[in-house]
């Protein structure tokens, strides 16, 4: 599908949810969801910054029409922040300081939202942003974060993985294995198959690579 077939296919997803799921708040971003692990998950690595950029106008849309919600700013964040990733470089940063406001501005509207997806995606961007001077990466307060979302989600798939992950850069070996072993054991997230079939398969890859 072209990119503009398929943002017309996901606004429109984007609207009947709106109308249909406006009591679920978890239900009027499944698409964006949906979305964000077909392009991570399924997408070519060199198409998915464009693919990006256009989820994140829609979150942004939907955030725009839902400004009382958190949700919709998480994943506006996450689609920029996803960006910033596929783009790399010190030419993402302007995509990272985007992210962490939006991150932040989910977390004064409802922190516990998604199970406190802002704090691990901000503790993530804290993580893997450099430092002062070029740029706000901090990993005290990326580990505070952290702790924070696990708090919120003590079972969490992503919280454990993304966590263990920043640790495993860190050289806290044993600490990495003990949250890679916990994400294992997360429970199955209905509707999110694609995530967490892609999720395994990163785990997996950081456990062989940590396991002597």
């Amino acid at each position: 599908m072209k990119k503009h077939a398929l943002s017309l296919a996901l606004t429109g997803l984007l609207l009947s949810s709106s109308l249909c799921f406006a009591a679920n708040d978890e239900s009027l971003v499944r698409p964006l969801q949906d979305q964000w692990a077909q392009i991570k998950y399924k997408q070519d690595a060199k198409q998915q910054a464009d693919a990006y950029h256009a989820l994140a106008d829609l979150a942004a849309k939907l955030a725009e029409s839902h400004p009382n919600l958190a949700e919709p700013l998480i994943w506006h964040g996450i689609a920029v922040s996803s960006e910033a990733g596929a783009k790399g470089g010190l030419g993402a940063l302007s995509l990272a300081k985007q992210a962490k406001l939006l991150f932040e501005q989910a977390i004064q509207i409802d922190g516990t939202a998604l199970d406190g997806s802002a704090y691990t995606s901000l503790a993530t961007l804290y993580a893997k942003v450099p430092g002062w001077p070029l740029g706000f990466g901090d990993k005290a307060k990326a580990d505070e974060l952290f702790k924070k979302a696990l708090a919120l989600n003590p079972n969490g798939i992503d919280s454990h993985f993304l966590y263990a992950d920043v640790l495993a850069d860190q050289g806290k070996t044993a600490e990495a294995i003990s949250h890679l072993e916990a994400a294992q054991k997360a429970a199955p997230r209905p509707g999110r198959e694609v995530a967490d079939a892609g999720r395994k398969l990163e785990i997996e890859a950081l456990l062989k690579k940590l396991k002597p």
